[in-house]
């Protein structure tokens, strides 16, 4: 049975997979963390395949998944995946979807007090951190870099509930009081509350939209006067992209149901000859 490549991990796959499995579309779902099947329904239309895909075993894993057709609904800073996909699909000749989950325009959900930066090392370079109390809230592969900033500025961090994610940011210089796990999406009355108990006068953010609590943030830092820096997605030009679900609804319908249809018709002749 031929299907789509859904590449998961975020609140929107996982609408995706019900709208595809919805559809009568099979579709394997990919994702990096065993935590993350939780988000997909149990259905034989979905197939959720867990571990981390490089080009080197992606053709291997393309075949063994009869993929025809590539949606990546991937979070919008997890570029490494999209790249390697959309140079993999055009060598295949596979049909590519992105679907970018929209981005907030400037000043929308915050009454001000929010900057953009385009990439951390913008943010780590400036004084935006100097003698402040910094919420972290970038997830954990970035804490590295903020090591140096421990004696300049009190730093906190909140992560996903992993070991992994604590073993980083312990390396980072982190310590069990200034850490704390939570698995989006947060609501704007305990954002309020961990903000005013550890008297944050700065918030450290990813563009990653309101999925990712993005507006929330901007509007619990309106309310507090608490400034918040939004680190920009990185930039990745796709093949092509939408942030409608029925965009991608209808390019799979083209892909799968044409394919099949095709086929059908081929395997009448072939019976009629």
């Amino acid at each position: 049975m031929e299907r789509v490549w859904l590449i998961g991990g975020t609140q929107e796959s996982a609408s995706l997979a019900v709208l595809l499995c919805h559809s009568q579309i099979p579709c394997t779902v990919s994702v990096t963390t065993e935590s993350a099947r939780s988000l997909y329904p149990d259905s034989p239309m979905i197939r959720v395949w867990v571990g981390r895909l490089i080009a080197e075993s992606l053709n291997e894993f393309l075949r063994e998944q009869q993929i025809v057709v590539v949606i990546d609904a991937s979070h919008p800073f997890a570029v490494e995946i999209s790249q390697v996909a959309i140079a993999t699909c055009e060598k295949l000749q596979i049909p590519y979807l992105r679907y970018e989950r929209p981005v907030l325009e400037e000043g929308e959900g915050a009454k001000g007090g929010v900057v953009c930066v385009d990439g951390f090392d913008t943010l780590l370079s400036g004084n935006y951190l100097e003698n402040q109390r910094v919420l972290l809230t970038v997830g954990y592969k970035p804490l590295h870099l903020f090591l140096p900033w421990q004696k300049r500025a009190t730093l906190f961090a909140r992560l996903l509930p992993s070991a992994v994610a604590l073993e980083a940011a312990f390396q980072a210089g982190f310590t069990s009081d200034r850490l704390i796990c939570l698995r989006p999406p947060i609501a704007a009355d305990l954002e309020i509350a961990l903000w005013r108990q550890w008297d944050i006068s700065l918030v450290v953010s990813k563009a990653s939209g309101s999925p990712g609590g993005e507006d929330v943030k901007r509007q619990v830092a309106g309310e507090l006067g608490v400034k918040l820096v939004l680190v920009s997605r990185p930039e990745v030009v796709y093949p092509q992209q939408t942030s409608d679900f029925l965009v991608v609804l209808g390019f799979c319908e083209r892909y799968i149901w044409n394919r099949t249809n095709a086929e059908d018709t081929e395997k009448r002749v072939g019976k009629n000859r």
